[in-house]
């Protein structure tokens, strides 16, 4: 199965991306081309990885741990939907969630 993934751009631009259950957030923005710098490669020791859940997917994604808390308090411009890509795992339930770029974020691996 093939589970799709909206990302919206600080620009306002919609990429979509394709991911199959299983794979990480972050790896499928990466791969999509969006700011997601994944400095600590998914081990929660960095907050380089922080999007905007869209407001109706929120609540099916499973709670935030303490540790993902702790992180995004690290983060620019945390929202009430923010989350840390490296810490959403797709499922077939998650097929069209949409993801926001914080208008504040940027790859510096890219420069």
């Amino acid at each position: 199965m093939t589970i799709r993934v909206l990302f919206t751009t600080r620009d306002g631009a919609t990429v979509e991306a394709n991911a199959t259950p299983g794979d990480r957030l972050l790896e499928i923005g990466q791969a999509a081309g969006m700011p997601l710098e994944g400095t600590c490669e998914g081990q929660m020791a960095c907050s380089t990885c922080h999007v905007i859940i869209g407001r109706d997917w929120f609540a099916r994604l499973p709670e935030a741990v303490e540790d993902e808390e702790d992180m995004l308090d690290l983060a620019a411009g945390v929202q009430k939907f923010s989350r840390l890509a490296c810490q959403i795992e797709l499922t077939e339930d998650l097929d069209g969630i949409e993801v926001h770029m914080p208008a504040d974020s940027h790859d510096l691996q890219r420069f």
